[in-house]
């Protein structure tokens, strides 16, 4: 971020129930206007670290920082209320009030901050409009579906035009088709709006979509860190592979390393060409390296490439139409290898073909599972 000063810094921040830490030191930051997400599965510390940043939790350890302000230091002392941090929280439940119109659920923090009626309702109006709520002010909020509650929550949250948004799994209650058209709406609503996000998520399909840059947590570590194509196309570990994407994890014994590009022996003499490294990477507790490759990246043809490397002979044992992907699954002298293409060009399964492997798409990564 060079010299722009974090809207949010989180410094050694630990998190522990009892004997349990859920979060082990982490340190991270958040530039003004940055869009950036908490990825990992559920119990990765991710929803609690947002809490802290809230003020809704308490850390063991650690400091945080809002626009230059400590609103939480273990060492001295602090920990200033979620009403004084100048934040606005999106939850996972909406956090509806039932018994009042849609005006009255995006008014009432406005409200509480004592601000002039003429003010709020202006403030009020422009939030409904932006979610596309303006026409349904004074309906009562019971009547809502789940699609129109989470605009009335997101609505809430920019009408007190807040320098940072905090999301915790917004769209996780929605069902699969309305959960993409809200994620394009939230985007559209990023852009008009300048405010910084910090999205906590177990779905890299948002991740990547809502995302300046995806932190990757497990528990209670952060993993990887990055913008999401780098993460995506550079994942560090056999962890970030698997659970970011769909890879094929390839492993096998070091059989050159002097090249430019270092070389894997998979059995029986195949020999994988990987993507170079600046430094090996651990090797799993049985001493083989581990190799991703993203099933987006592996090609299939019906004949052979001229002096094309980590070309081989292979059979479609499987083929499932998906719509708009094709996955095939691929028998070939180094195993089983799960191949996606599109339904333009069909294979059909048992035929026979030639499987390339990019070498610039061998990534290797830790293989310490």
């Amino acid at each position: 971020m060079g010299d722009i000063t974090p809207y949010i810094e989180v410094r050694n921040l630990t998190v522990a129930y009892g004997d349990k830490v859920v979060v082990h030191g982490i340190s991270f930051s958040v530039a003004p206007g940055e869009h950036l997400s908490l990825l990992g599965p559920s119990g990765c510390g991710k929803s609690t670290t947002l809490r802290c940043i809230a003020g809704l939790e308490t850390p063991t350890e650690g400091e945080i920082v809002i626009d230059s302000r400590v609103v939480f230091s273990s060492e001295r002392g602090i920990n200033i209320p979620t009403e004084k941090r100048n934040l606005s929280m999106v939850f996972q439940s909406y956090a509806i009030w039932p018994h009042m119109t849609v005006f009255d659920n995006v008014a009432y923090g406005l409200r509480t901050r004592k601000q002039r009626d003429v003010d709020i309702d202006a403030q009020v109006m422009s939030a409904l409009e932006m979610v596309g709520m303006k026409d349904l002010a004074s309906r009562p909020a019971t009547d809502l579906s789940g699609g129109q509650q989470q605009r009335v929550a997101l609505a809430r949250s920019y009408a007190c035009r807040p320098k940072v948004i905090l999301l915790d799994e917004p769209l996780s209650n929605l069902d699969a088709r309305l959960r993409t058209r809200m994620r394009e709406e939230m985007k559209e609503l990023q852009q008009q709006f300048a405010a910084s996000t910090l999205y906590v998520t177990h779905d890299q399909e948002e991740a990547m979509a809502m995302s300046n840059r995806v932190i990757v947590m497990r528990e209670g570590h952060i993993e990887q860190e990055g913008p999401p194509l780098e993460i995506y196309n550079q994942p560090r570990s056999r962890f970030v592979a698997d659970f970011i994407g769909a890879a094929n994890i390839i492993t096998g014994k070091l059989a050159d390393s002097s090249s430019a590009r270092p070389v894997l022996d998979v059995g029986g003499g195949i020999l994988l060409s990987c993507a170079p490294r600046d430094s090996m990477p651990e090797p799993g507790p049985d001493g083989k390296h581990t190799v991703a490759v993203r099933s987006v990246y592996a090609e299939l043809s019906t004949q052979p490439t001229p002096a094309a490397q980590n070309q081989w002979p292979a059979t479609i044992e499987q083929r499932i139409l998906l719509g708009d992907i094709v996955t095939y699954f691929i028998r070939w002298p180094g195993g089983l290898i799960r191949v996606h293409g599109f339904p333009g060009a069909l294979l059909e399964e048992k035929a026979s073909v030639f499987l390339t492997i990019p070498p610039e798409r061998a990534i290797l990564v830790d293989g310490n599972v």
